[in-house]
Order: structure tokens, then sequence, then C-alpha cells
């Protein structure tokens, strides 16, 4: 049973050393990968969340033979086609596992049902699907256009020397992965060719899909930044063993701790060399004062720490590539010692929420300034009038509590706002389970309470 609310204690100080979960990135992505490979790959170091959880379900419907093998241990039998010709699949609300689904499902040659929980049913997949229908795919809406649930069934490609297919780039990444995963499926009898309309949002993922393709045995030829190639006959083979690195967007909020916190703070599981995008998060961290090591294995970040009188430095940056971490660096944006600029964000509009319009509605509960656009968000730090009531009210027992949205990240990134030197209550705690299960308790296990009289948070 999921919790109603979670009580965070005010925080003066982080440090200590924290390991990270698998990469949900990459865990959904190596599982479909594998999936289509031709021999069996073991998988260590699986992430084992509600993401995860339904691509693993999807996976076993569509006749995939997936063993276990210990603890985030899997061994998953592929095969160049999906043994099952008809399936109902749920996907919970894993965005990344539907796109990549209907895009190896389109010419199956089965019949194939995809839905999820609400939220999904509101989140699009039109783009997508437009450019799957382009080549013949026949793929229906139940409800909404353009939105799941949908329906897939039998459809023979063209006869044609070779395919293209042109996909909006500037709503989600996770189309342009659907389609090159599945282009060694569209690519046997002939070449194919994708094309990126209008900007590519949150490239760095789609160097991860490529990274990874080739890992699997499948090479695609970049032309230009908006032309992808993948040559006739493409098949993917199977990888011995693969270890899943730790989940940078999960390790943003610990980092940010460190950052807060004074640190030093450890955070495992984070290679130098990350294949993620968001990896990149720790520039941002350096720009904003923070000390970091990073080795192959770890990341260590420390500052001299809120309860010094330190604030981060404020940024003003375009986070198109990592939109994810770019949420944890509004909720630092209220400790900065100036406000901040998040540009190119709009994105968040059509993730877990509209998290343009949370961010900006949560962040406003601690009274500060908030402003924001189309696709920009900006948040000036706390004046001293604002900390002085919240400090008041907590004394006399008020809390802020922070709506989640049923949104994994907007109840991690608030969590640093007990920093402030006030009690925080995260609504719906658990919807964590989505990418990080066990995230409170790994954050509790970094942070200082012991003092609850942070009145050095206040601006000097």
């Amino acid at each position: 049973m999921r919790r109603p609310s979670l009580d965070l204690a005010p925080a003066m100080a982080a440090r200590g050393s924290v390991a990270v979960p698998g990469s949900k990135s990459i865990s959904i992505r190596v599982l479909l990968l594998a999936a289509l490979a031709d021999g069996a790959t073991r998988i260590e170091g699986l992430l084992r969340s509600d993401d995860t959880t339904v691509m693993l379900d999807a996976l076993r419907k569509l006749g995939v033979p997936i063993a276990e093998a210990g603890d985030g241990v899997v061994v998953v039998h592929g095969a160049a086609a999906f043994p099952a010709r008809e399936a109902d699949l749920f996907v919970g609300n894993s965005g990344l596992s539907i796109r990549t689904l209907v895009a190896a499902l389109a010419f199956a040659g089965g019949r194939y049902r995809l839905s999820g929980v609400a939220r999904m049913h509101e989140r699009p997949i039109g783009d997508l699907v437009d450019a799957l229908t382009a080549v013949g795919a026949r793929i229906a809406f139940e409800a909404t256009p353009g939105c799941p649930p949908l329906t897939i069934e039998p459809a023979a490609l063209p006869p044609t020397p070779h395919r293209v297919l042109r996909i909006d780039g500037s709503a989600s990444s996770q189309f342009l992965t659907g389609l090159l995963q599945a282009a060694p499926l569209l690519a046997r009898d002939a070449g194919l060719a994708i094309e990126v309309e209008g900007d590519l949002i949150s490239r760095p993922y789609v160097d991860l899909t490529i990274a990874l393709m080739r890992l699997f045995g499948v090479d695609v030829d970049e032309a230009t930044s908006q032309r992808f190639h993948v040559a006739r006959g493409a098949r993917y083979s199977a990888v011995e063993t693969f270890c899943v690195e730790g989940d940078a967007s999960s390790a943003s909020y610990l980092l940010a701790a460190g950052l807060l916190g004074g640190g030093p703070v450890r955070v495992e599981g984070i290679a130098r060399a990350s294949l993620q995008g968001d990896a990149r998060f720790v520039d941002v961290l350096i720009a904003m004062g923070a000390r970091v090591t990073r080795s192959d294995r770890a990341i260590d970040i420390a500052s001299p720490g809120i309860r010094s009188g330190f604030r981060p430095r404020a940024v003003d940056a375009d986070f198109n590539d990592i939109p994810d971490a770019a949420m944890t660096i509004a909720v630092l944006a209220l400790f900065a010692d100036g406000p901040c600029t998040l540009r190119n964000v709009g994105s968040w509009r059509v993730k877990e929420t509209d998290r343009l319009a949370a961010m900006s509605t949560e962040l406003a509960k601690f009274g500060g300034a908030i402003e924001a656009g189309d696709d920009w968000l900006r948040v000036a730090p706390l004046p001293h009038a604002a900390i002085a009531l919240l400090m008041d009210r907590a004394a006399r027992g008020a809390v802020v509590s922070i709506a989640t949205y049923d949104d994994h990240r907007i109840a991690m990134c608030f969590s640093l706002a007990c920093f402030l030197g006030i009690p925080i209550r995260i609504e719906d705690p658990d919807c964590v389970a989505k990418t990080f299960p066990d995230y409170f308790e790994r954050f509790e296990a970094l942070v200082d309470r012991t003092s609850t009289a942070l009145a050095h948070v206040a601006h000097a």
C-alpha cells in the first residue's frame, strides 16, 4: 500500500557514500534490444522499478523467454521476431516502453493492444504513429486521437529498394529512439533512412540509443545530425554479459544534496565515461560552485555547504539535452545567489505530468518569485522575508506540503527543500517506485538532521 505522505525533517548537512540503482534509460533499451537479438544476453544490474517491470511483463507476453538469475540479473533469450502474434500489453506510465514497443511491433505481423494508466492516455504518440503508418503500418487509436490506448494490426511493408521515415524531433527523442531500435526489423530487405524534422530535443538520449545498438551489432550511419541510416540486412546479435551502469538522473538528487549539505558525498555506480546524457548534470553543479572528482566507478562532490553561508552560483542555461536533471536545478535555484533561468524545457509539458506547470506551482509554495513561459522557467532565490516566514510557520508546527502529481521526479527533487531548514511533506512519496523505489531511504542515509536551527540559510 502506498503511503499518503512522508515528512522530511529540516536538514543541516549531507555526507557519506550511496549507490544508485541501474539506469532506467539503459535498462529498458537493453531489454528490448536483447529480445530482438539472436542468442541469449545476460543483463546485470538491471533496474527493478515500475517502468522496467512493465517492459519485462510486455516482453514475456510477447513470448520472449526471460529467466531470473539472481538479484538484478536476467537472461533474455532473443530472436529476430516476437513469438506471440497477439497480446494485450499494459505499459503503466512508461513513455519509453510504449514508444519503443509500438515501433518494434508495427510490422511484427500480429495483433497487439497497448494501454497504460490514465496519464499515459494523455501523452502524445501521434508523431511516431504517423511516421510508421506512412510506410504501411496499421495502427488505430481507441479514444483520443494521437494518444494511447492503441491497437496494431498486421501490415505488410510495401516493396521498395529503400525506405525513408520522417519524424518530428521537437516533441520527444523517444520517438526517434523507437524508430532507430526497430530499424533492423524494417531494413531486412531494404535500407532504412530516418529523417528528423524540426529541432531534436534530448540529443544525448539518441546518442545512448545508437551506442547501445552498436554494442548489439547494428551500426547507425549518421549522415547528418538530422539523418540516420541503417543498412539492409542489419541484425542484432546477443551480448554475452551486459552490465547496466547506475542511473545518472537518479544520481542528480543525491549529488545536489552534496552541493547543499557540503559533503563530501560519494555517489557510486556512475562512471567517468557514462553513456548517459544526464551525467552532464555534474557540469552544471561545478558551474554552481561544487568541487567534483570523477572516477571510473563513482562521483565525489563537496562544497562549503549552506550552513557556512555558501550560496550556489546562479545559472542561465539551455537544458534541452538534460530536461529531467533540469528539475533538480529548479529546486537548487531556491538557494542560489541570484535568479536562475532554465531554457528549452518545453518537453516537461508532455512528461508524467505537465512538469512546467507542476514545478511552477510547487516552487511558489516557498514564497519566492517564479516565472514561466512556453519553454522556460525562471526561479528567484528566496528573500529574507520569505525564509523568515517559513521559519516562523515551521516553529508553529506548519510544514510545506509538496504535491507530486504521481511524478517520481517531482517527489525526489523537492526532497532537497528540507535544506531550507524547514520540514517538508512529500505527498504520495511511493510514486518514486517508477525509477528509484528506495530513494528516500538512501537520501536519509546521507542527510544529517542533528540540528533544526538553520537560520544560516537566510541570505547574507
